[in-house]
């Protein structure tokens, strides 16, 4: 196969479907996906309710899993990654928060990113989503992803919005406004009972073929593996690639652009040579460019779940059972209605901790049910959960390559909880989850706790603590010799190269990362154009 195309993308995920939709308005683009187009056919990647499914099994997501963790009972960490058109924004949770005002802050400031202040983003969040009934100067209506909050009217929503007021803290309309601090309804990306993906939002109406001859422009290939990145000097001109057995090329007129996330973007790099050069020599691959960060600096979020058994029966639990889910899927696949339309995160809050930067560095998810994300380690009867997490860890890891086979899974250490503030952190968003439980808003529901429980608190974290599936900073922005790309995410040292997902981030930001991937794919593809 011989293409050429004006721009590649790599990864069709939150970032890849952006970049491919906005600079397609001028340009022809090739969009490369590893895994499969699953596009209108598997309802489990459009039902919210769904999302356990998707997270535990292997067809729609690279099951990756971290080396044994020190600091977390030497526990191999589960690690998906999307594996499908939409890439990690069609198996993940569905919230949608823009992280905090002062992070962009931190990046300008810590980073020396000038260009990524908070003033700098919100037209770019904006640009990205319709949202109904907010505030129009910080939020959008006329963007490609449709944005809706969930339903409150179950007794035990109300409960967690009055128990915050009863324990002194803001009501807060909008998270993603003017204020994120305090209690609140969660942005969700969902419309109309089905999950809104990036590929659904920013895919829709792009031609889907394999031709040789390109004009203006979205063209998508999927389940085709990149081995590595073409160079003709100092300068990116295209990607090796296998597709169902066969090997071949593509050229780029103008750029090649990693979008693969915090994993596989660093994966690819060293894979095609870019890297500390010394690694990359044991694993027998000739260092093109030195830079020795990348793969470092990886940052995610830990979390555990505060557990209670309920005294009425007011939780999620009988849609569950076994026999309740062919009505439920049967509700959602007539009218796409019922408990399977919802991600069920409507609620929640952010706090601070007391070592905090001055604004909340804890955020909570509260959840109607007792159970795992990916459905395991179910409480079987009535209870709910509070989702605690540290919003500005100090640990940091690593993603390396476990060998120079691009097919073999890269060797990810994030070496969670290592840190003393990381721990107390994490302790003390703990207690606050039990007394937001003790309010009186919960006396009417509450039974008793089941986790932690009695337990040692730093045991339990050890034993309990789960990712919250947010990697990032593997190839994070910068001017210092650990920088991999500069604030325009052009790979440092190399021509017609970018990179343009969580991986950029410096630092991670408070909450989930999808929405702030979209604004800095935005923000980029925007400033490319107008370049």
């Amino acid at each position: 196969m011989g293409i050429e195309v004006d721009y590649i993308v790599v990864g069709a995920g939150s970032a890849g479907c952006v970049m491919a939709r906005r600079l397609a308005e001028r340009n022809s683009i090739l969009l490369i996906e590893a895994g499969s187009k699953a596009w209108n056919w598997d309802f489990r990647l459009h039902m919210p309710a769904a999302l356990s499914e998707v997270l535990a099994t292997d067809r729609y997501n690279w099951f990756y899993h971290s080396e044994p963790e020190p600091h977390l009972n030497q526990r191999r960490m589960y690690c998906p990654r999307g594996k499908v058109l939409g890439g990690s924004s069609a198996i993940n949770g569905m919230i949608f928060v823009r992280g905090n005002q002062f992070d962009y802050q931190r990046w300008a400031e810590n980073a020396g990113l000038a260009g990524w202040s908070y003033l700098d983003c919100l037209p770019f969040f904006k640009k990205s989503e319709t949202v109904a009934g907010q505030d129009l100067d910080y939020r959008g209506d006329s963007g490609p992803l449709k944005i809706t909050r969930g339903d409150v009217s179950n007794p035990l929503y109300q409960a967690w919005l009055t128990a915050g007021v009863e324990m002194g803290q803001d009501r807060t309309d909008d998270f993603n406004g003017v204020q994120q601090e305090g209690f609140g309804l969660f942005d969700r990306t969902i419309y109309g009972g089905k999950r809104q993906s990036a590929a659904v939002a920013y895919l829709n109406g792009t031609k889907l073929s394999r031709q040789s001859q390109f004009e203006t422009g979205v063209t998508i290939m999927t389940r085709t593996r990149v081995e590595d990145i073409i160079f003709e000097q100092d300068r990116a001109v295209g990607v090796n690639f296998t597709h169902q057995g066969e090997e071949g090329q593509a050229r780029a007129r103008k750029e090649v652009l990693l979008c693969g996330g915090a994993i596989n973007s660093p994966q690819l790099l060293m894979l095609s040579g870019i890297g500390a050069a010394d690694e990359l020599r044991s694993k027998a691959i000739d260092c093109q460019f030195e830079l020795p960060g990348v793969g470092q600096n990886l940052q995610d979020h830990l979390e555990v779940y505060v557990q209670y058994s309920l005294k009425k029966p007011v939780s999620l639990y009988p849609m569950s059972k076994w026999y309740r889910k062919p009505w439920v899927g049967l509700q959602w696949y007539l009218n796409q209605s019922g408990a399977a339309a919802s991600n069920h995160f409507h609620t929640g809050a952010f706090l601070r901790s007391g070592l905090d930067h001055g604004y909340p560095d804890l955020q909570f998810h509260f959840l109607p049910i007792a159970m795992d994300y990916d459905g395991k380690n179910q409480f079987q009867g009535h209870g709910v959960q509070v989702h605690v997490g540290p919003m500005k860890p100090t640990s940091r890891g690593a993603v390396s390559l476990r060998s120079n086979n691009p097919g073999d899974p890269p060797r990810i250490q994030f070496n969670y909880h290592a840190t003393e503030l990381d721990r107390s952190v994490m302790f003390r968003g703990i207690s606050k989850a039990r007394e937001i439980m003790a309010q009186p808003a919960f006396s009417p529901f509450v039974d008793k706790e089941i986790r932690p429980g009695p337990s040692d608190l730093e045991a339990f974290v050890r034993q309990f603590a789960e990712s919250a599936y947010h990697p990032s900073g593997t190839c994070r922005m910068g001017e210092d010799d650990m920088a991999v790309v500069d604030e325009a995410g052009q790979v440092r040292g190399v021509r017609g190269l970018r990179v343009v997902d969580a991986s950029i981030m410096p630092e991670i930001t408070n909450g989930n990362l999808n929405a702030v991937v979209i604004m800095m794919a935005e923000k980029i593809s925007h400033e490319i154009l107008n370049s």
